[in-house]
């Protein structure tokens, strides 16, 4: 059902019980749900039953009334084909044919604008994801991020949102100095094992091939900072860290580039140090009242926003504790103009929102209540062959992204992003995931992109086959098609605005993965059943292309969506 046809539908119900509820302060909301059992129709209504107690009256009675209201206002005409009454006052409503089969039209009339929405217009969203520390190559954890929170932004943005995606680089803190001094090692000649290797250090081949390049004086640069030269000396432990960071902000960024992901900006945790904004929100919440000291450290007063302790936001060696940074972030996000900012982030952070919330309340400056939102994902198995892999020779100690597009598209980068793209939005973020890579490279049902994507090449050979003009089908007379089979993937056809709104609201991109197998499934069915290509049913035939054609819109537009291509040969 569209979303034109729920309006009139509403509309008609509100015709139908206007002189019931004249003289009462009743205000109706009419719902209209799809029933679990197609066969009770098309949509079920209970407003009679929430009605009849207010109203005083049986809800069948009540019902009977509605029904035949609706029977008589000939506005329902060519829109609803029956309304029946069912259990307690159920009403239960099928549609009539051709407005069942106009959603075929108004798909390929719209094209690819089929789905958008307008209701987030003026409604600035930040979206925040990878955020990965520039010590090493993206994991699979950052590779999860990336497709949520790529897909997340192209739902925003198809409802009309003004979406941010934006990078930020953990680039400060302990985790930086063992890159420098790891590469400082390698520098040296030392190497994981020896007895003048750093405890502490990254063991990953990465950090010879960075030291490599700094000892031959290489200049490299990330997308969207200064370069960085290296200087070659082995003591110049500043000039190491500056170039480290770079080399593998840049390699982020080809990995990046590799998954079909661009930020909008990029935010550095650094600058919020060197340009005051972590004092800055440190002082306005001492000047608010919410801190106190206590063994020589400063302390926020969480436990009066809800956390289960206040927490140290200042130790007494004079370091930040690491939410402080946070919270001076996210308050820059606000004074940004973001309404809604939203992290995806790994599930290890969950004991860091209630601590950044009560942050952003204490300084009283209006930040909402549950600002920001959090996507929090579980981790991610890789399994190759029958085993599980989990460590990268490159990586040293986990598997990246990069492996993952090779392996899984067998040397071709974008069946490679394509499947782990898919794969990774296809379950909720808040379970657990197993990829595994044989199923990726399967050329059968069990590969849920291949079968979605055979789907629309399947179409693609049907309409060449054909030979036609495809775009004569928008004007094809579409009443032949009353089978089932076409009644079932109109209906899913219909469901797509509504999923992508939906999906939207609940900051759930797996909803798009789910539905397009559902769509895929149901036009292969329809393939198999009926024969589209007619010799001696010119209108049948175009009819069934035209319905075929409509289905590779919607396919090619939800690909699209979450990053993933839709071939036309396979």
């Amino acid at each position: 059902m569209l979303a034109q046809q729920k309006q009139e539908i509403v509309a008609l119900f509100q015709a139908a019980l206007a002189p019931i509820v004249a003289g009462t302060d009743l205000i109706p909301n009419i719902a209209l749900e799809r029933p679990r059992d197609p066969t009770h129709g098309d949509i079920a209504c209970n407003i009679a039953m929430q009605l009849a107690k207010p109203l005083k009256t049986n809800p069948r009675e009540l019902a009977t009334r509605l029904v035949a209201a609706l029977e008589a206002d000939p506005n329902a005409r060519g829109l609803i084909a029956s309304a029946e009454i069912a259990g307690p006052g159920f009403i239960n409503l099928r549609l009539a044919d051709a407005a069942k089969q106009s959603v075929a039209r108004t798909v390929l009339q719209q094209g690819e604008a089929y789905g958008r929405g307008d209701s987030g217009a003026g409604h600035h969203v930040i979206i925040e994801f990878v955020s990965a520390n520039p010590t090493g190559p993206l994991h699979v954890g950052h590779g999860r991020q990336a497709a949520l929170g790529d897909s997340m932004s192209a739902l925003f943005e198809s409802q009309g949102h003004k979406v941010t995606r934006e990078f930020y680089y953990n680039d400060a803190g302990v985790q930086i100095a063992t890159l420098a001094t790891s590469v400082q090692a390698r520098a040296r000649g030392f190497k994981p094992g020896d007895a003048e290797w750093p405890e502490s250090a990254y063991n990953g081949d990465y950090i010879q091939d960075i030291a490599d390049d700094f000892l031959a004086r290489k200049t490299v640069s990330a997308s969207d900072g200064q370069p960085a030269t290296a200087s070659g000396d082995v003591e110049d432990i500043e000039s190491i860290r500056r170039f480290a960071v770079t080399y593998l902000r840049n390699e982020q960024d080809q990995d990046l580039q590799a998954f079909g992901v661009k930020f909008d900006n990029y935010y550095l945790e650094s600058s919020l140090y060197s340009d005051g904004k972590v004092e800055a929100a440190v002082q306005a919440l001492v000047d608010a009242g919410v801190t106190y000291e206590q063994d020589g450290a400063l302390w926020l007063k969480t436990t009066d926003y809800g956390d289960d302790k206040d927490r140290v936001m200042r130790k007494s060696d004079g370091t930040y504790t690491y939410f402080v940074p946070d919270v001076a972030y996210h308050i820059q996000k606000f004074k940004r103009g973001f309404d809604q900012a939203i992290n995806v982030q790994g599930s290890d952070h969950h004991g860091t929102i209630a601590r950044v919330r009560a942050g952003l309340q204490a300084v009283n400056i209006g930040i909402p209540r549950g600002y920001p939102d959090y996507v929090l994902h579980k981790m991610v198995t890789v399994m190759k062959n029958g085993e599980e892999v989990k460590i990268s020779k490159r990586a040293g100690s986990y598997v990246t992204v990069r492996d993952l597009i090779e392996w899984s598209g067998n040397g071709d980068i974008t069946r490679g992003r394509d499947a782990v793209r898919f794969f990774l939005i296809s379950r909720k973020a808040d379970t657990e995931f197993v990829f595994d890579v044989d199923v990726a490279l399967a050329t059968n049902d069990e590969n849920p992109v291949y079968y979605v994507q055979y789907a629309h090449a399947r179409i693609c050979s049907a309409l060449a086959n054909w030979g036609g003009d495809v775009a004569s089908l928008a004007n094809a007379d579409l009443s032949p098609l009353t089978q089932p089979h076409e009644a079932s993937l109109l209906a899913k056809l219909a469901a797509y605005p509504e999923m992508l709104q939906r999906a939207q609201a609940e900051l759930g991109p797996h909803q798009v993965a789910f539905y397009l197998r559902e769509l895929a499934g149901e036009l292969h069915s329809y393939y198999f059943a009926h024969k589209w290509l007619i010799e001696d049913d010119e209108a049948l035939k175009l009819a069934r292309l035209a319905l075929a054609t409509a289905t590779r819109q919607v396919l090619r537009n939800g690909l699209a969506l979450i990053g993933v291509s839709a071939p036309e040969k396979m």
